[in-house]
């Protein structure tokens, strides 16, 4: 009983509203490098309040239906290969919280949410938040994209979210606003701002529509260009920033950072809403 009242308490009405992140995570590698991305992160959570919790919408969580992370104690998730042993080797222990899971489920009104206890922490959520909450002391979710639904059911699906902002839950987006991977020139991953014309002209279109948020025109971003293929494939890396998108208040700042181009085809551009 006393743990059911410590979480309850835990995510009282906060007196502010807790920001917003759409984070560009790109390679797995960031979750261990010291950079300009992820000292970027670090500063974020260096300087902002403790959250109460952190739910993630990861580009590597794709399901059919939507889920919720349920467990106490999420597993640290390696998806992906051809990575050095020391990425393998990086744990993040950060609890879970069934409370919040539970929560979150009745929050959605729009869909049945499962309880998902298989899961985890995937690299699109723990390359980034090890490096904001390293002592991996805030309970972390992450909420799962069913892939089978367009851009608009997931805007609408993610304002009802909103009154997680109010209790002190961090809500982040990870994915890359411009990811082509197939496109990527290797012999240019070290040469800072190399982006390909097609991809420097659809992040330039995507940031002038979050200023003046026309979301209605990022939900249908097939539209904005004839290059949008080129710069969204597929849109799994794309669909968590339309999650922030739909969570923005009417008082909240726009702030953008790392903004700047990998390979020519990856866009590490993030952004802060509140």
């Amino acid at each position: 009983m006393n743990s059911l009242y410590n979480f309850t308490q835990s995510f009282k009405v906060r007196e502010k509203l807790q920001p917003v992140f759409f984070i560009g995570h790109g390679s797995p590698m960031n979750g261990i490098e010291n950079n300009v991305f992820s000292n970027q992160w670090k500063k974020i959570g260096e300087k902002m309040d403790l959250p109460s919790a952190v739910l993630v919408i990861s580009a590597h969580w794709l399901t059919k239906g939507t889920h919720v992370t349920a467990m106490k104690e999420p597993k640290t998730i390696h998806d992906f290969g051809g990575f050095p042993q020391a990425l393998f080797d990086v744990q993040y222990p950060a609890p879970g919280s069934p409370f919040l899971a539970g929560e979150t489920a009745k929050l959605i009104t729009s869909t049945n949410v499962g309880l998902d206890h298989d899961w985890g922490l995937d690299h699109g959520t723990w390359t980034v938040v090890r490096h904001m909450f390293p002592e991996a002391n805030v309970p972390v979710l992450q909420l799962s994209i069913d892939y089978n639904q367009p851009a608009a059911y997931h805007y609408n699906l993610a304002k009802q979210l909103y009154d997680l902002r109010k209790r002190g839950v961090l809500i982040i987006g990870s994915g890359n606003m411009i990811h082509n991977l197939r496109m990527i020139d290797w012999r240019s991953m070290d040469a800072p701002g190399f982006g390909f014309d097609w991809a420097i002209e659809l992040n330039d279109i995507f940031k002038k529509k979050i200023l003046s948020k026309d979301y209605n025109a990022l939900v249908d971003y097939e539209s904005l260009s004839k290059n949008a293929k080129l710069a969204i494939p597929t849109p799994d890396h794309y669909y968590p920033m339309i999650y922030n998108l739909a969570l923005q208040s009417d008082k909240d700042a726009i702030e953008f950072f790392n903004d700047d181009y990998v390979g020519g085809s990856l866009s590490m551009t993030s952004f802060r809403f509140g």
